[in-house]
C-alpha cells in the first residue's frame, strides 16, 4: 500500500537540506512511499516542477501568524487523513509544525534537524522562543532525525535516540565529475589554468557570509593574484553583494551565477571552494566537493565532522585576516586531490551514498506501523 509523507520546509529551493530530501526523492521507491511537500511561501521553488513530475503534492500556508500558520497545518492534516507521518525540516519551527500534528492525530512525528544554529540567540525574546520550541519538539516528536552529531545536539540536546541520516548524495555522478570535468570552467568561461578559480556555492544570505569572501578577494588582487570567485546561488541579498562587488573593482574578478544546474562540473573545474560560513549543520555541499575532490577552506564555525578524512578541508578562524583567507586559497590551487577509489571508498564507508540512505529511510517510515 502506498504510504504518503507530508515534508514540511520554508520551500523547497536549490539549497543543502532542500537537496537532501530531493536526492532521496528522486531514489525511493515512489510505488511504495510517496513525498508531498507544505511549503510556507507563495514564491516557486526551484523543485517544485520536478516535485510535481514525480507524483507529489505541495500545500501553501501563507499565514504570518505563528498560531494562525499553525492551525492551517492542522486543518490540512484534518482534512487529509492519509498522512500517518509528518516529516519536519523547519529547525526549531518544527515545535509548532509537530504541536498542529498532534492537534490532528497524526501518530507519527519526526523532527529532522539539518543545523547547528539560527537567530535566535541574538535576543532576549530569540533566547526565549528557542527555549520553548525545543521542549515543543522534545515533547511532540515522536521520532528524531539529524543530518551529524552536532546539529542533532543543537536541536535535540535532550534526546539520546536521534537516528543520524548524513546529507547524502549520489556518489558516482561527483566521483566522476571529479575525474572528467577538470577544464570545465576554463571552457566555461574562457580562462586557463594559469587563473585561481574559487568557488562559493550556497545561498545568498547572511549566514553564509559573501561580503567576506568579497573582502578576500579584495585582498587577493592587492597581491596581484590572477583569480576568479564564483558565487553560485541566489537569495535576498544579491543586490548588496553586487554593490559591494562595485564599490570594490571587482566585477571583473568576482561573479554571480545564480542558480546553477551544473554543480558538479564546476566544482570539476575549480581549485578551490571557499565557505567562510557563520554557522552551518553539515553541508551537503562539503560531501559534494569532496566526492569531486575539491580541496575547501571553511570556517571553524561549521561542525567539525564535515571533514570526512580525505585531506580535502581545512578550517580557518574568521578573526583572522583575510590575507590568512587568502594565502589558503592560493596555496589550495597546487594540493593533490587523492584517488578516485579513495573517495569513492571513503564516502561509502561514511554512509554518504544516496542508495543505502534512501534504503535507511525507506525501513524507517515502513517500521512507523
Amino acid at each position: 500500500m502506498l504510504r504518503r509523507v507530508l515534508h514540511i520546509v520554508g520551500g523547497m529551493d536549490r539549497a543543502g537540506a532542500e537537496t537532501m530530501i530531493m536526492n532521496l526523492y528522486r531514489e525511493i521507491d515512489r510505488s511504495q512511499i510517496q513525498f508531498d511537500f507544505v511549503f510556507f511561501s507563495n514564491k516557486k521553488g526551484d523543485y517544485e516542477d520536478e516535485i510535481y513530475e514525480l507524483g507529489g503534492r505541495i500545500y501553501r500556508i501563507l499565514e504570518s501568524n505563528p498560531i494562525k500558520r499553525t492551525l492551517a497545518l492542522k486543518n490540512i492534516l484534518k482534512n487529509h487523513p492519509e498522512y500517518k507521518i509528518v516529516h519536519s525540516h523547519t529547525l526549531l519551527n518544527s515545535g509548532l509544525n509537530l504541536w498542529a500534528a498532534k492537534l490532528a492525530k497524526v501518530p507519527k512525528r519526526i523532527a529532522h534537524a539539518h543545523s547547528t544554529n539560527d537567530i535566535s540567540n541574538r535576543n532576549f525574546a530569540g533566547k526565549l522562543y528557542k527555549n520553548f520550541s525545543l521542549k515543543m519538539i522534545n515533547k511532540y516528536a515522536t521520532h528524531f532525525i539529524g543530518c551529524g552529531q552536532e546539529a542533532s545536539s543543537f536541536l535535540f540536546p535532550k534526546q539520546n535516540n536521534v537516528f543520524i541520516l548524513p546529507n547524502s548524495i549520489d556518489i558516482e555522478t561527483f566521483v566522476s565529475s571529479g575525474e572528467n570535468n577538470k577544464e570545465y570552467i576554463n571552457t566555461e568561461f574562457n580562462i586557463n589554468n594559469t587563473v585561481l578559480k574559487i568557488i562559493q556555492v550556497g545561498r545568498l544570505q547572511k549566514v553564509k557570509n559573501h561580503k567576506y569572501s568579497v573582502k578576500i578577494a579584495r585582498n587577493l588582487k592587492d597581491k596581484g593574484i590572477k583569480f576568479k570567485m564564483f558565487f553560485i546561488g541566489q537569495g535576498e541579498l544579491y543586490n548588496e553583494i553586487q554593490e559591494q562587488i562595485n564599490e570594490q573593482n571587482l566585477n571583473e574578478d568576482v561573479l554571480l551565477l545564480g542558480m546553477r544546474t551544473d554543480i558538479p562540473e564546476l566544482m570539476a573545474g575549480a581549485d578551490v571552494m571557499l565557505m567562510p560560513s557563520l554557522h552551518e549543520g553539515f553541508p551537503v555541499v562539503l560531501v559534494e566537493s569532496q566526492a569531486v575532490g575539491l580541496r575547501a577552506i571553511i570556517s571553524n564555525a561549521i561542525a567539525k565532522e564535515v571533514d570526512l578524512g580525505l585531506g580535502l578541508v581545512n578550517f580557518e578562524n574568521l578573526e583572522r585576516k583575510v590575507d590568512v583567507w587568502g594565502d589558503q586559497l592560493v596555496n589550495s590551487k597546487s594540493k593533490n586531490r587523492g584517488s578516485r577509489e579513495k573517495r569513492l571508498n571513503k564516502l561509502k564507508e561514511k554512509g554518504f551514498d544516496i542508495k543505502s540512505s534512501t534504503q535507511v529511510l525507506s525501513n524507517i517510515y515502513h517500521d512507523m506501523k
